[in-house]
């Protein structure tokens, strides 16, 4: 059954029915972002021709809780928002941070969870040319992410861009790492850190 949001707004218009594997709450890769230079990996040793500079997961940490049996009846999900028992609304964002010494930023495309009636004006202003000059949403990150303490939770403002770019994702200053990094900068050694993490999890077997 595909779901129908109960706003304004017929979420089926944006969220097709997708069922991810339960493996898939590892982070994925955006292979057209990357550092052409490559890397020595200090996991595996070898070279990796490219070190992306965008990744994450496709779908809210909440998703990956639902039994595979229930998906189809609970989860609307699209690449951009996901809906779980017509009561929780997450949008897809792009989280950047500038990395230190270079023109480049990394990118954690990340998932935000927002109340209803914020959810709802997102789908109202999805194809709004002028959405970019909409205020920000005040929301919280969905996800957890390797190399940083607990980031699910934190308090995070969703920034609508242009038509067809994800929305820009803020954290709010705090001490948290993340939040820091995202205001001060990260390393290209942290950017590689995070890559073997994603490359060679810890569970792997």
């Amino acid at each position: 059954m595909k779901m129908i949001f109960t706003g304004t707004t017929n979420i089926e218009h944006h969220c097709s029915q997708r069922r991810l594997d339960h493996q898939q709450h590892r982070l994925n890769r955006r292979g057209r972002l990357s550092d052409s230079q490559g890397f020595q990996c200090n996991v595996c040793n070898e070279f990796h021709p490219e070190l992306p500079l965008a990744m994450g997961p496709q779908a809210p940490a909440e998703y990956f809780q639902i039994p595979s049996e229930e998906i189809e009846e609970r989860v609307a999900l699209s690449p951009d928002l996901c809906v779980i028992d017509q009561e929780k609304f997450f949008v897809c964002g792009n989280l950047e941070v500038p990395i230190q010494g270079s023109d480049k930023v990394f990118s954690w495309d990340l998932w935000v969870s927002l109340p209803r009636q914020d959810f709802a004006h997102i789908l109202d202003s999805w194809e709004d040319e002028n959405r970019q000059n909409e205020p920000p949403l005040a929301g919280a990150l969905a996800n957890t992410l390797p190399t940083y303490p607990e980031t699910q939770n934190l308090k995070a403002f969703i920034h609508s861009r242009s038509v067809g770019l994800k929305p820009l994702i803020v954290l709010a200053p705090t001490d948290h790492p993340l939040s820091r990094e995202q205001r001060e900068g990260t390393t290209m050694q942290q950017v590689q850190s995070i890559a073997e993490q994603v490359l060679h999890p810890a569970n792997d077997e």
